[in-house]
């Protein structure tokens, strides 16, 4: 099992009328704009993106939490706006679109409530899809199965051997956090959610990361990760939403297609799998 720190957020950092000495401040400002050579605003150089999108098929796939809903304390209370919904409707209307997020892929469907785009859930652990892909390495792990409506789907499982331990997890993980005021275990399905935003003692956040590690020292199988306010816990296999990204292309036909042009949007540290993947993607295109 390992652990990887939460990413800093908004909240995190010090407000900007707080002083800084001089040399704190020249080194932040430096090392933000070494980030930004390498990693350019997409905003800022939106022709170029729509000279390199000419002549491409575009795939849409989007993040749900902090990209198409707020940052909330309550993770019940996650909402789009219609607004939003809205411009994912015309966007899936244009392009094959996918939500690809951590949560249960039924409750992000609760808050998107959209039948025209494909959902993918933990971190891309769970996904539904109309065929499936024939060139899947792992077929073993895609199942027949109907949706709510009687549709006919392929459901793609990775981690489905591990659904009794984690429920395991789960039980142990509430009775031991729930003496933590303002904690909350999420059950994601194939992955489990510690959040601790709601938690107002930062004594209270170390002794809950205290319990969870110890709780997890007897499930070497399973690893902790940082989120924004939040440890992740998932199961130790080989795959993420940058495999989920190349997966649900192999579902459209484009996998080894060289005329698509993925385009990911996404604001936590888990999509950052999904932007590797789509950058390696796109030098091998090159290079071939």
């Amino acid at each position: 099992m390992g652990y990887l720190p939460e990413q800093s957020t908004d909240s995190d950092l010090k407000s900007p009328l707080t002083p800084m000495p001089d040399e704190n401040r020249e080194s932040i400002l430096c090392a933000y704009a070494s980030w930004l050579e390498k990693h350019p605003s997409a905003l800022d150089n939106f022709e170029e993106m729509m000279s390199i999108a000419k002549g491409k098929n575009i795939v849409v796939f989007l993040d749900y939490d902090g990209t198409l809903s707020p940052i909330v304390d309550d993770p019940d209370q996650a909402y789009m706006s219609d607004a939003m919904r809205a411009a994912v409707r015309e966007v899936a209307s244009c392009f094959p679109t996918a939500i690809v997020s951590g949560r249960r892929r039924s409750k992000v469907y609760e808050f998107v409530k959209l039948r025209n785009v494909y959902y993918a859930g933990s971190h891309g652990m769970d996904i539904s899809t109309p065929l499936g892909s024939s060139k899947c390495e792992d077929q073993k792990h895609q199942i027949k199965s109907v949706d709510e409506k009687g549709n006919h789907v392929v459901l793609f499982h990775p981690a489905k051997e591990f659904l009794a331990t984690i429920q395991e997890i789960i039980k142990v993980l509430k009775e031991k956090t729930k003496r933590i005021k303002g904690s909350m275990v999420e059950d994601n399905m194939f992955c489990v959610s510690v959040h601790y935003r709601r938690v107002k003692k930062e004594e209270d956040v170390g002794v809950l990361r205290e319990i969870v590690e110890s709780i997890m020292k007897d499930y070497p199988n399973f690893h902790i990760s940082g989120g924004k306010k939040v440890m992740e816990i998932r199961p130790d296999v080989n795959w993420d939403k940058g495999r989920a990204l190349m997966y649900l292309l192999g579902t459209l036909g484009f996998d080894t297609s060289n005329d698509v042009l993925p385009i990911y949007l996404g604001d936590d540290r888990t999509d950052e799998d999904a932007f590797k993947q789509n950058g390696r993607r796109t030098s091998n295109r090159r290079e071939n």
